[in-house]
């Protein structure tokens, strides 16, 4: 198990800080330990007090994990003051740790301060040279460059001056700009942007530790700089996502989310196994299209292909019922796991699909069942559209729940040149999708 160290100051809400720090690492797998430079009394709705820890003390407590346990990656956060940034730099130079990630904490949630002013200059000349990977938000990108930080260019231009400032990688975190939460990722030479969806909630508290402690865990398991804060960005959108709602103010993000997620991977491929086999009672062999069906499931907060399951080689006609090659796997329909990808964008909660033949008799058998049913027209699809690979049925999709504002039960097209009529079945899981088709064929 990889060891990995943080130097920051104790959230007494549990929602940042060293709590945060343990949790996020925790979770990845790693062994977290802790150096604290502060303590401080706060709550959701920001900080009461500050103490601070003797310079000589943080001292003493990473002597005594580096001298016995030692550690693959050091993180840190909250150093409050020069000389507890002078210590930290001169035990990391002391005891060659050798990826380090710097969270320059400046400001609580709140507005608080927690890094007082003659410590930015220590920061900059002492710690971050030390840095593998920096991780400033826009607030704190501002300060380092003495220039406002307000855009996507702006973002790149200040990344450039972080790295000249010594760090190996900067990810100057971008999640405070309009639109998606787009951070930049500069090695010296290249810049990564690395996008994720932006998540209305206020309940955010501690983000920015987790990330950090996120990054460092997963460079500490040899991840390589781009995966690592790729996958902290997965880890820390999740974590958003599914923000806890504790207390009066803003509520901690929720770390959980993501090993929660991982351990549904079996449960989604059991509940579609479970389903294909009621469907394999049902005489259903002639709703089965020229190109095949097949049925998907997603995980919770899905975001590609690869968090959609469904069955490789698809569902196929056998006499007058279907079959399947093999068990379902993630990543094995691009085409489903477009659906489904699109639906859940509108409403997570539907997170299954299935494709079956199109005719004028089924949508009228359909409709005389009192389903919920509705078309796109292909012909109308726009000729960006058209031209790039695997995005019409994302536009057709989201056409339709644009204009109705509710999930139908059933959305068909009536093809195009080259593409097979289609009706798909939406619902929020397998047995769901099964259940509608399996009252739509029945005589009752």
């Amino acid at each position: 198990m990889k060891r990995i160290l943080t130097i920051a100051g104790s959230d007494s809400g549990g929602g940042a800080g060293i709590q945060a720090d343990l949790k996020a690492i925790t979770l990845l797998d790693g062994f977290g330990m802790s150096v604290i430079t502060a303590l401080t009394a706060q709550n959701t709705l920001g900080v009461q007090a500050i103490h601070e820890v003797p310079p000589s003390f943080v001292e003493k407590q990473i002597d005594s994990v580096l001298s016995d346990i030692g550690a693959d990656a050091i993180k840190t956060g909250m150093l409050a003051n020069r000389k507890i940034v002078e210590v930290v730099a001169k035990k990391i130079e002391q005891y060659g740790v050798e990826i380090v990630v710097v969270d320059p904490v400046m400001v609580s949630k709140s507005g608080a301060p927690l890094l007082r002013k003659d410590a930015q200059e220590a920061l900059i000349k002492r710690l971050i040279p030390l840095a593998t990977v920096v991780t400033p938000n826009l607030f704190e990108a501002s300060v380092l460059t003495g220039r406002r930080v307000n855009s996507l260019e702006g973002m790149r231009k200040a990344a450039v001056q972080i790295w000249e400032l010594g760090a190996k990688h900067v990810v100057l975190k971008g999640g405070h700009l309009k639109g998606k939460a787009i951070d930049i990722l500069f090695d010296g030479e290249n810049y990564a942007e690395i996008e994720g969806p932006k998540v209305k909630t206020k309940h955010t508290h501690g983000t920015g530790c987790t990330f950090a402690s996120a990054i460092a865990t997963l460079l500490a398991r040899e991840e390589s700089v781009p995966e690592a804060v790729r996958k902290a960005k997965i880890f820390i959108t999740m974590a958003i996502q599914s923000g806890l709602s504790l207390g009066k103010g803003t509520g901690p993000t929720n770390p959980s989310a993501y090993v929660l997620r991982e351990m549904e991977r079996y449960r989604v491929i059991q509940e579609l196994k479970r389903a294909v086999e009621v469907l394999k009672e049902e005489k259903i062999g002639h709703l089965i299209p020229e190109v095949s069906s097949n049925l998907g499931y997603a995980l919770p907060y899905a975001e590609e292909i690869g968090d959609v399951a469904a069955f490789p080689g698809r569902i196929v006609r056998f006499n007058d019922s279907v079959a399947t090659c093999s068990d379902p796997e993630f990543g094995a329909s691009r085409h489903v796991a477009n659906i489904i990808l699109t639906v859940m964008k509108f409403y997570p909660e539907y997170c299954s699909a299935m494709n079956i033949r199109y005719s004028q008799e089924m949508v009228t058998l359909l409709k005389d069942k009192d389903f919920l049913v509705t078309h796109f027209d292909r012909r109308l699809e726009p000729k960006r559209v058209k031209e790039r690979e695997g995005s019409s049925l994302e536009w057709g999709v989201g056409e339709v729940l644009r204009r109705m504002k509710k999930v139908p039960d059933f959305i068909y097209d009536e093809g195009d040149v080259g593409k097979e009529p289609m009706i798909r079945v939406l619902g929020r899981n397998p047995m769901e999708v099964v259940n509608k088709i399996s009252k739509a064929v029945s005589r009752k």
